[in-house]
């Protein structure tokens, strides 16, 4: 098991992480047996969002023993109300629920405290003005939590989290369908057979600010959805019509700027084991790039990922970046004055190119990318 630093928290996590939502209605035996398998081989970062109290309690007994290895992220606005699970940001509610997760996890203090499930633009800013953030600030001033953090499936919310200087880890959905897309309001929208009929394309631009974004300011990012709720590992259910192993998921989601982890939502001992291959898969094994160039509902052929396989460059081109700015650029009819000063601000412009083409050689996604050098200078003057 390999570790990464959670950004600037100087806590390191394993590459895999244990993602604990399917044991809810399952006996106390299931988590212990899944627990230990996770110690055993070198897994010590857990999230748990449910709400559900027996889950709660089967996981903090289960924890107990070796509680000083485990970092934990629990929620903080996921309650239960009869007998189901609720979001809310009603502090009537809010509270007892957190309290109650820290009585049957039976710990004094959470490492991350996550701010749960914001999607939408105004809850975002209901919370962060309002009495959410003053009761979260709090419990972080008395030590009931080290570190606030915060989820969401929404780009959008993800960028002003990460700026956000208080937030100090993003849990994102990133896997290789979700990232095809812009902002969506509703996770349900990624789950829609429908909405990949035209989206077969390359990871959104939006996304790959964000991922860039929070390796820049040290937010700590973690991963959820990896496998797209199992849909990528069956070309049944699959948007590509093509079955991605749990390693090439895995591994897409550890290639992405700021990833420090993901967390695996597995069921028994044997699906853990299949997520754990990846510490010992080969390259061969973890590449999801040649599977999805010979899926036939893709569209990642010509298409710039702004993986960074096509560097070096002669002329000390970013070209990436340059790739995205581009990206960004061309869907606007005008070009935003925020992408014109982050073009500006690079060290080398698309007119550095000499067109030697070495790039292209390198590229595992056949981009001219010549031929985007040259219509980068057309939008952005030079």
């Amino acid at each position: 098991m390999e570790y990464r630093t959670l950004g600037n928290t100087n806590l390191k996590v394993s590459e895999i992480a244990f993602g604990s939502e399917f044991l809810v209605e399952r006996p106390y035996e299931d988590t212990e047996e899944l627990i230990k398998a996770c110690e055993a081989n070198g897994i010590n970062f857990i999230d748990c969002w449910m709400s559900e109290p027996d889950v709660r309690t089967h996981l903090g007994r289960a924890i107990k023993p070796n509680r000083e290895n485990w970092i934990i992220q629990g929620h903080i606005g996921a309650t239960w109300q009869n007998n189901q699970y609720v979001r809310t940001r009603d502090m009537d509610k809010v509270i007892p629920a957190f309290e109650d997760f820290m009585k049957r996890f039976q710990i004094e203090t959470l490492d991350f405290g996550m701010i749960h499930y914001v999607d939408q633009l105004e809850d975002y800013e209901n919370i962060m003005n309002g009495p959410f953030i003053e009761y979260v600030r709090q419990l972080k001033k008395q030590g009931s939590i080290a570190h606030i953090g915060l989820s969401t499936h929404n780009p959008d919310i993800g960028l002003l989290a990460a700026k956000n200087p208080e937030i100090e880890l993003l849990m994102f959905s990133i896997n290789p369908a979700f990232d095809m897309f812009d902002t969506m309001n509703d996770i349900e929208d990624y789950r829609r057979e429908d909405t990949y009929d035209n989206n077969l394309s390359s990871i959104h631009p939006k996304r790959a600010e964000l991922y860039e974004l929070c390796e820049k300011t040290q937010t700590a990012l973690t991963v959820m959805k990896g496998f797209a709720g199992g849909n990528l590992l069956s070309s049944e259910t699959s948007p590509f019509e093509v079955t991605l192993t749990p390693v090439q998921c895995i591994h897409y989601a550890l290639s992405q700027k700021g990833v420090s982890s993901i967390f695996v939502g597995v069921k028994t001992v044997q699906e853990l084991e299949e997520s754990l291959k990846y510490c010992t898969a080969t390259d061969d094994e973890k590449n999801y790039i040649e599977t999805l160039k010979k899926a036939p509902k893709h569209s990642f052929k010509g298409q710039c990922t702004y993986c960074g396989h096509c560097q070096p460059c002669k002329s000390q081109i970013d070209i990436a970046m340059v790739n995205k700015l581009f990206d960004l650029a061309k869907n606007h009819e005008k070009t935003p004055e925020s992408i014109k000063e982050h073009y500006n601000n690079l060290k080398y412009h698309a007119t550095d190119c000499i067109a030697c083409g070495e790039c292209e050689l390198r590229c595992p996604f056949d981009v001219e990318i010549v031929d985007v050098m040259l219509d980068a200078q057309d939008l952005f003057g030079y």
